[in-house]
Formats: C-alpha cells, structure tokens, sequence
C-alpha cells in the first residue's frame, strides 16, 4: 500500500516544479520532502527524481505516479466531505488564502466570526496574490481564497472552482498635498499625465489594470516606484513622492498631508469567495461562506 503523504510530496513537486516550492506549500522542509519521495522510490522500486543540474525532474514514472496520485487526493477529499457532510457540523481544518488588503480589511472579521460560531473549526490563513491563490484552491493545496479582480482585467477562474461575490471596492487617487493636483474634487486619467506613479510589481493584477486604464486614455503611465506593501506606498508619498492607486478595502488610515481623490471613471475591482465545486457541500465551506456574507465592510 503506497503511504498517502509520500503521494502527497511527489504531486506536489510535479505540481510546482521543484522540491523547495512543493515543501513551502506543503509546511515542510526540502529535506523532509527529498525523504518523503526517497520513501516511495523504495516502496515503488522505481527511480522518481533525477537530478539535472542544480535541481531535479521528475522521471516518466513520476510523472505517471504523480497524476495517479492526483486522481487519488480528490478521491480522498470527496470522501472527506461527504463524512463531514454526514456530520453536518464545520470541524477539521480550513485553509484559506487571500491577498493583502483582504487579509487585513476583511478576513479578522472572518477569522474572529468563525471561531465564535465553529469553535472546532482548525482555519488557517496564507496571504497570496489573486492567480496564485486560485491555482492553489484548483490544485487542494487550499481550501477557499478571497480574490479580486479589475473590470477590464478579469481573473481567470478555472472550471472547477465555484465563486461567490462579496462586494465591490472603490479605489482613489492618493496624492501628497504639496502636489497641485490634491486639491481637485476628482481626477481624470488626462489630468495625471506624467505623473510619477508607485504600483505593484508588474504581472499582478493591479499594475496591470493601471496600464490598462491608462493605455485606454492613450496614456503611458511613468511608473517609476514598483512597490508590493501599501505602507511603504504611504511613507513615500507623505514625504512628497509620487502618486498611487490604492483601493479602500483594507486601507487604513491616511497619512495627514496626503489625499485621496477620487478618479473618473471610478475604478472599482470585484471580490470573490473561490473554492473546489466538489467541496460545496462541506460543511466548513458553507460556514465559511456564511460568515463572509454576514461581515460589514461598511464600518
């Protein structure tokens, strides 16, 4: 019989290509997961990995294996759901992802919301940006993400996921004061043209929207500050630099000489709940979804 954590390990290293990426999914070290798979070539008597210069591939044989054992996890987590179905109580574990602002303006209500009303209920939450977190939720590696998307940049959402809509979120132009512009009751694209601007790093959704908003207006945005945290994106502009995007959800408190103005059209991103549609009926994915319906993002 071949150990299911040892199928575990080599799926997802078929998964995400290297044994560093499989064990940071997995919660463990690559030497556990190099273990783990030196296991199930001794129980397979079959030769997995190779290595190819600094890192490894995977064999026809493991590659064989590992889609075997991809049909066998979904087997083992239909069974789980409908044994927790049977019970009808939310218990066991829950992991969730979710992007930043969504983690910080949304998901304490959640986390605080479900222990109150599930107390058996094991979640546990990883922050990841949008595209990786719906791969992750396709893949089992989670079990429910919070995502967003963009009008004109939508998210590609694969067919085996379910999603649920949770709001829309505004975003504004945040602008020091010292700048002119912070003064106007809203901007237009026209009206930030050569404006120095701090975004994410591009292939995420939100540099990508900018682009896109502005190449609408025939517009090429200068982005000369390619920055991830929102906080750092505050610290630069309330010493005079740049301008940004930031949307409301998540936040906080604006610096006292920078402003945020709002921007027409008004740019609006969608939130979605995602998960497995095998997974719907689980009693700690319904709990989940209750709880997100009942949270207030207007306070």
């Amino acid at each position: 019989m071949l150990d299911l954590g040892r199928l575990k390990a080599l799926h997802a290293v078929a998964a995400y290509g290297t044994v560093g990426a499989a064990a940071d999914v997995l919660g463990y070290t690559p030497s556990a997961v190099s273990q783990q798979i030196a296991k199930l070539e001794r129980e397979t008597r079959t030769t997995l990995l190779e290595r190819q210069g600094r890192g490894v591939r995977l064999t026809d044989a493991a590659l064989l294996l590992a889609d075997t054992a991809g049909q066998v996890l979904k087997l083992v987590e239909e069974a789980e759901v409908a044994l927790e179905e049977q019970r009808g109580t939310a218990i066991g574990r829950l992991c969730v992802g979710s992007f930043a602002t969504a983690a910080r303006g949304l998901l304490p209500d959640v986390l605080v919301g479900l222990g109150e009303q599930h107390p058996a209920l094991d979640v546990r939450l990883t922050e990841l940006d949008p595209p990786e977190a719906t791969e992750a939720v396709a893949r089992g590696e989670l079990d429910l993400a919070i995502v967003h998307d963009w009008q004109n940049t939508p998210l590609p959402v694969p067919e085996s996921l379910s999603r649920m809509a949770i709001c829309e979120d505004i975003a504004d132009v945040l602008i020091p004061e010292v700048n002119p512009l912070s003064q106007r009751e809203f901007l237009e694209p026209a009206d930030l043209a050569g404006a120095r601007w701090m975004c994410q790093p591009e292939g995420s959704i939100c540099h990508d929207w900018l682009v896109r908003t502005f190449h609408a207006a025939g517009i090429e945005p200068e982005l000369a500050y390619r920055i991830n945290e929102y906080r750092t994106q505050f610290a630069l502009l309330a010493n005079g630099i740049g301008v940004a995007l930031i949307p409301r959800l998540g936040r906080g408190e604006v610096p006292d000489n920078v402003r945020a103005v709002p921007l027409r059209p008004t740019p609006t991103r969608r939130l979605y709940a995602v998960w497995r549609t095998q997974a719907s009926r689980r009693p700690a994915i319904t709990a989940a979804l209750d709880v997100i319906r009942q949270v207030d993002l207007a306070r």
